[in-house]
């Protein structure tokens, strides 16, 4: 797995139902975060940055759309350009796994509502989640640290160049609907820088065989 460059992926969203929409996309690359804003109306792209890039240590390059559909496009644009090769390796964390996840399941659900084409076709992908729960022991007091935000702070600690506002992933809905971007952006970085120190640990200490890779590319697709 060595060869292979890990890009973490997660998104917020405004809820869990079908009609709910993605707020934020983001992925930690090697020089920084990328991250996607759906604002309308909203601060201006450089005034969010700015006021996110205070906040934390990692450099952030941030857009803002003013639709759903309009970031979802950008998403498929920058994956295009930039995650493509064969040193590539999407991960998130419950992202998709056999039986369950929910970044990937959700953003097909909306972009089959929005009409806009899958974006990782001949992408590989691997969810973290597994990898860390099987073989790491994250029992604390009787419990089980298997959270994203509970595995990191029991196997890496602190150190995360992006301080939290949220207690729970749940804060980002309501974030949204008060126009707390600021926050949402930097609980989005902070979840994505997570997912990134959790892959470097998975390489340092699991072999390539415990990671269950599959491919993104769809069944029907342009050439």
């Amino acid at each position: 797995m060595a060869q292979l460059e890990f890009v973490p992926m997660d998104i917020e969203t405004t809820g869990l139902e079908v009609t709910d929409e993605v707020t934020v996309v983001g992925f930690a690359l090697p020089l920084g975060c990328r991250v996607f804003v759906q604002a309308p109306g909203q601060p201006e792209a450089d005034e969010l940055q700015a006021t996110v890039q205070d906040r934390v240590e990692t450099h952030v390059n941030l857009s803002r759309h003013d639709s759903e559909t309009a970031l979802l496009r950008a998403v498929g644009e920058f994956v295009a350009k930039r995650l493509h090769g064969d040193d590539v390796l999407l991960v998130a964390y419950n992202g998709e796994r056999w039986k369950d996840g929910f970044d990937l399941p959700f953003l097909r659900t909306r972009l089959a509502s929005t009409n806009v084409e899958w974006p990782f076709r001949d992408l590989p992908y691997a969810d973290l989640l597994p990898v860390v729960t099987r073989r790491f022991n994250l029992v604390v007091n009787g419990e089980s640290q298997a959270s994203l935000s509970a595995a990191y702070g029991t196997l890496v600690g602190g150190g995360l160049n992006a301080v939290d506002p949220f207690s729970d992933s749940e804060t980002a809905v309501t974030a949204f609907e008060n126009g707390e971007l600021d926050d949402l952006v930097v609980h989005n970085v902070a979840d994505i820088l997570r997912t990134a120190e959790l892959g470097a640990l998975t390489e340092r200490y699991c072999s390539k065989s415990d990671y269950q890779l599959k491919s993104l590319t769809p069944t029907i697709h342009d050439t």
